[in-house]
């Protein structure tokens, strides 16, 4: 990260409650202004993900979409709105951002994510959030914010249930990566996308929160990490489940760990 900025008046003002908090004060509030996240997916996990980074005044906000907003996204990416159907993704969240903070610098990644300029875009973030919907991009986020040591975060929804965890296999014993917990991905069959087995609305803003708050703890360096820990959420049972997760002998991507249990 850069220099701590000082917090103006108007900072002050807008980030009191959290500013009041211990664990956080007046530095915590800095640290999140110097922040640079990327969120990868405008979509459901996105759209919550993305507007309390922005009202929790992380200073640089990356998004990376390549698509258009439709009809059937307005029932759970609620950082887009009616008008902006056919819209690009990243111009619509970018909009929208600008109203909930125009402090926060807004970079907008109109393409899709591929193994060619992955860690380019991923290079000028410290943490990285995951919102993606398929297991393709999640690899490569793995893959790549492991090889530049960047810290992870990511969720995933279907129907009714929901998972997050922090990534950060970089740092040694203690610290899985994706591919430990998830060596191959699963077939179509057994994981369906939300278009055909389709998804509770309101998931996607519990999970998206959830990944909001655990971004929020990485760069404050408080709290307990998801890091070794996968966070289930089942929304029928009203259930939150909590699974030890170690890193995996022969895991392609961070090598030689002692074993994976979950």
């Amino acid at each position: 990260m850069t220099s701590l900025p000082d917090l103006s008046e108007t900072q002050i003002r807008r980030y009191a409650r959290h500013i009041v908090l211990a664990e956080i004060g007046g530095v915590g509030q800095s640290r999140l202004i110097a922040a640079k996240v990327l969120v990868v997916g405008a979509g459901g996990l996105g759209a919550p993900l993305l507007q309390y980074l922005a009202a929790a005044g992380i200073g640089t906000l990356g998004v990376i979409d390549h698509d258009t907003v439709d009809l059937s996204n307005l029932q759970r990416q609620v950082i887009h709105r009616t008008s902006d159907v056919g819209v690009s993704k990243v111009e619509s969240a970018r909009r929208a951002l600008a109203e909930i903070n125009p402090e926060v610098r807004v970079q907008t990644h109109d393409e899709r994510l591929t193994s060619e300029n992955a860690e380019r875009i991923i290079e000028g973030y410290d943490i990285v959030a995951d919102g993606s919907d398929n297991f393709a991009t999640r690899y490569l986020l793995n893959d790549a914010c492991y090889g530049l040591r960047k810290t992870l975060v990511s969720a995933a929804i279907l129907r009714f249930d929901g998972q997050v965890s922090t990534y950060k296999a970089w740092q040694g014993a203690g610290h899985p990566c994706l591919r430990c917990l998830f060596p191959e991905a699963p077939s179509e069959d057994a994981v369906p996308s939300c278009a055909q087995a389709g998804v509770l609305g309101a998931l996607a803003g519990t999970l998206g929160t959830l990944q909001a708050t655990e971004v929020v703890k990485e760069i404050l360096g408080v709290g307990r990490s998801l890091s070794g820990s996968l966070l289930l959420y089942d929304a029928l049972d009203a259930s939150f489940e909590t699974l030890a997760v170690t890193k995996r002998p022969g895991c392609p991507t961070c090598g030689d760990g002692s074993g994976a249990s979950a």
